[in-house]
């Protein structure tokens, strides 16, 4: 067996690529002492909102807090039902939680995004939202879902962490709903040096109160108006972030790259369900956070990549929100999701990933289904 060492995501790369940029702007930050609320993270948010064409970006701690924010701010309250999908990380199901409300879970389909039927079975009397995942760097199909929304008079509020620049009908991931949310954690398409996030709006009265939620209830004249969060962006993350979404397009062609040479290398074997390659569906304009696919014996194949020397993830540590038994979920109707949890894994997906890292990983799988 050949061996070479791709790992899965290459934590060093992120600041090696562009290192004296990242270095020059986090000394810029310290020498004016400015940490807090300052004028680098109202750029990123003008920077970030005009990216995504939304009204309004607001930097938060981080992507949970960003969730939570935006379903208060939008009008979730206790005691209501919030459908979303098992197939996320718990952050998804527990901000639901934490505001009072009750997660229902509902299934995903074979492109392991929020299915709609699933989520019409789901709605009752107590459903206040729909909270689309958008997962893996790709839209929802949100034409569905809006459907769904307007028959029922409910809102849309944006789990949007793994998909900054993704579209569904040339709109952006996380501005169909009253709210969306980014996550800025280190491994995603725009990855801050620590926990980071966003809540986006288009709409006055939600911005409103998002922008007093994340800083202690404060209003636009200072004064306390309400209970809120200490939950502000700090300003080198900030200034970071604005820093690499100057260059966020050209990582996110090279992710596109990457999908493309995958499917081109695997798309024949019939053993692997591959994600939908670029330019495949003229409704999605895709960002690739991730690259997972369903294969036949996953296990066998991840331990035959890794023995190769290359990293492979299963999401959420191989348990959708409804394996985890403790929380007292139902899940009991989740066909795909169960199935998909047997097959699914990701495979390395980042733009310091070499053609020839590329190549070995697919030769690699390859040979395993040759064997």
């Amino acid at each position: 067996m050949n061996y070479r060492k791709v790992p899965f995501f290459n934590y060093p790369a992120v600041f090696q690529s562009r290192k004296a940029e990242i270095l020059a702007t986090i000394t810029d930050v310290a020498e004016r002492g400015a940490f807090i609320m300052q004028k680098d993270l109202e750029e990123f948010e003008a920077n970030l909102a005009k990216f995504t064409s939304s009204k309004y970006a607001f930097g938060v701690a981080d992507g949970t807090a960003a969730i939570v924010i935006a379903l208060k701010a939008s009008g979730v309250q206790p005691g209501d039902e919030v459908i979303l999908p098992s197939h996320t990380f718990i952050a998804t199901a527990s901000s639901v939680h934490f505001v009072g409300a009750k997660p229902i879970l509902a299934d995903c389909g074979p492109d392991h995004m929020l299915d709609a039927k699933s989520v019409e079975k789901k709605i009752t009397s107590k459903t206040r939202a729909i909270l689309p995942v958008q997962l893996n760097g790709r839209t929802c199909n949100m034409a569905a879902l809006q459907s769904l929304a307007d028959k029922h008079g409910l809102l849309i509020v944006e789990d949007a962490a793994q998909a900054l620049g993704s579209k569904f009908n040339g709109k952006c991931a996380g501005t169909f709903g009253k709210a969306g949310t980014i996550s800025f954690y280190p491994a995603k398409t725009l990855g801050a040096f620590g926990d980071a996030g966003a809540v986006l709006t288009s709409d006055d009265e939600t911005a409103k109160l998002v922008r007093a939620l994340r800083d202690h209830g404060r209003g636009e004249d200072n004064e306390i108006v309400m209970w809120g969060y200490n939950s502000r962006l700090d300003n080198i993350q900030a200034a970071i972030l604005n820093l690499k979404l100057k260059y966020y397009e050209e990582d996110v062609s090279r992710r596109r790259e990457i999908a493309s040479r995958y499917q081109s290398q695997l798309g024949e074997l019939k053993q692997l369900q591959l994600p939908p390659a670029p330019e495949s569906e003229k409704e999605h304009y895709d960002v690739f956070q991730n690259y997972e696919l369903e294969a036949d014996d996953r296990d066998g194949l991840r331990n035959y990549l890794n023995e190769a020397g290359v990293g492979t993830l299963v999401q959420w540590g191989g348990r959708a929100v409804h394996h985890m038994k403790k929380l007292g979920l139902d899940g009991s109707d989740l066909v795909y999701t169960d199935a998909m949890f047997k097959r699914c894994m990701m495979i390395p997906m980042h733009p310091y990933l070499s053609n020839d890292d590329v190549d070995f990983v697919s030769e690699t799988i390859r040979n395993f289904y040759k064997r």
